[in-house]
């Protein structure tokens, strides 16, 4: 795989077992502070495994979500997850100083999602995107879910479900991931997943 569309292909198919294993080695940068992050077993059930999940960790996570990473700020903490296989999630939260700021921050990131696949083909010239929208939750603030699929032209085909989600001045952003395409989207339980997440919040 060339090395610089590696960084894409962690961050759609979230993180793989090792790369997951690898941040969560670092406890010197966990933090316990905050809002509440999804557990393990709030993740969309996998057929073959469990899930595990590193610390709550301070900072943006890396690789960074698809689309929106770039919008994160340092602020910000985060929490990987993996499976046993070649599925993972990730969760990153953002505490604004304001209600305004954390309004505009979700905007921004949903702005980023409405590009996303635009977004990919640009800066990965040998990447196929397509997305589709999933629509709004009524959870809290709101939140919004976003499906990503890209094809590599070596062969990689990779599925990735992204929300958006808001609670007063606290921004959520989850990811899932793995091979495959739309039909191997786990829609409803990500949505389940989300509005948790969301409620986790406060």
């Amino acid at each position: 795989m060339p090395d610089r569309a590696r960084g894409l292909r962690l961050a759609v198919a979230a993180l793989a077992a090792g790369a997951a294993l690898a941040v969560a080695g670092v406890p010197a940068a966990a933090t316990t502070a905050g809002p509440g992050f999804l557990e393990p077993s709030e993740l969309p059930p996998h057929p073959s495994s469990d899930w595990y999940a590193g610390p709550v960790t301070a900072g943006r996570p890396d690789p960074l979500p698809i689309c929106v990473g770039d919008a994160l700020p340092s602020t910000a903490s985060h929490r990987t997850y993996w499976t046993e296989y070649d599925t993972g999630a990730l969760q990153v939260t953002v505490v604004e100083r304001t209600t305004q700021r954390a309004r505009a921050l979700a905007a921004l990131l949903r702005k980023d999602l409405d590009g996303c696949a635009r977004k990919l083909m640009r800066q990965y010239p040998d990447i196929t995107a397509t997305q589709k929208y999933y629509g709004r939750l009524d959870v809290e603030e709101g939140a919004h879910v976003y499906g990503v699929h890209t094809v590599a032209t070596w062969g990689a085909s990779d599925i990735g479900l992204v929300s958006v989600g808001r609670d007063g001045r606290t921004v959520t952003v989850v990811q899932w991931g793995q091979m495959g395409t739309f039909e191997h989207a786990q829609v409803a339980d990500f949505r389940a997943t989300t509005v948790t997440a969301v409620g986790k919040l406060n």
